[in-house]
């Protein structure tokens, strides 16, 4: 599960993220609205942590993004006390400051089941097709005989939407007894998953960032890694 906290308060945001990212949730951090747009952008979340008070561009500006670009995240607003912070638009779910953190990450893994139950159950890109429901994965219609892990790694950069996905992601996302990060699964995984989608190849390798599912490219291209 994939979260983003957006709160200015440098103190509270740390105690937030260092919670869930005990709660195993990978989790990222944006002070201001316009650091949390720029990370929407360019990433997918099940989960926004929103404080609506923020400095600045406002946190609805952020809230309206969400919505005006059908993205699936589920949004959790962080408000002050009274009549004021219950006004504005209606997230999916709000906490009036002060809170409990017990509260706050059981609020975030129910909107994160909640996202994950709304994701289409079949996603398709540069001519590879995962049906999620009926776990399967095609290349141009040619079904594939994938394992666990590689069909886990190929949902997720297929999930990504062609934005960078790093490898202590992809060991969050897929692997349910997580290795260390320093071994090689990763790769080992990527590349026989690459072996069994064959030419032209379509995962590419961004050095020091990740990898991410592109649109195809000529035999011989895509990176290493």
């Amino acid at each position: 599960m994939r979260v983003l906290v957006v709160e200015d308060e440098e103190f509270l945001a740390d105690m937030i993220v260092s919670g869930l990212r005990r709660a195993e949730l990978t989790v990222d951090i944006a002070h201001s609205s316009r650091a949390a747009l720029d990370r929407l952008r360019r990433d997918a979340y099940d989960v926004l942590v929103l404080d609506r008070d923020l400095p600045g561009l406002h946190g609805d500006e952020v809230f309206r993004h969400v919505v005006e670009q059908g993205l699936p995240t589920r949004v959790l607003q962080l408000t002050a006390a009274g009549p004021d912070g219950l006004q504005g638009p209606g997230a999916d779910d709000r906490l009036i400051k002060p809170f409990a953190y017990e509260v706050l990450r059981d609020r975030v893994l129910a909107l994160g089941r909640r996202a994950r139950s709304d994701r289409p159950p079949v996603i398709e890109r540069a001519g590879v097709r995962v049906d999620t429901g009926r776990r399967l994965a095609l290349r141009d219609g040619r079904p594939l005989a994938l394992s666990r892990n590689e069909f886990g790694v190929l949902e997720v950069l297929l999930r990504a939407q062609g934005t960078v996905v790093s490898g202590d992601e992809l060991i969050e996302e897929v692997w349910e007894e997580h290795p260390s990060y320093r071994t090689n699964a990763v790769r080992v995984t990527l590349g026989t998953l690459r072996a069994k989608l064959g030419d032209p190849p379509v995962i590419e390798a961004v050095p020091g960032a990740g990898y991410r599912m592109g649109v195809g490219a000529e035999p011989g291209g895509g990176g290493g890694g």
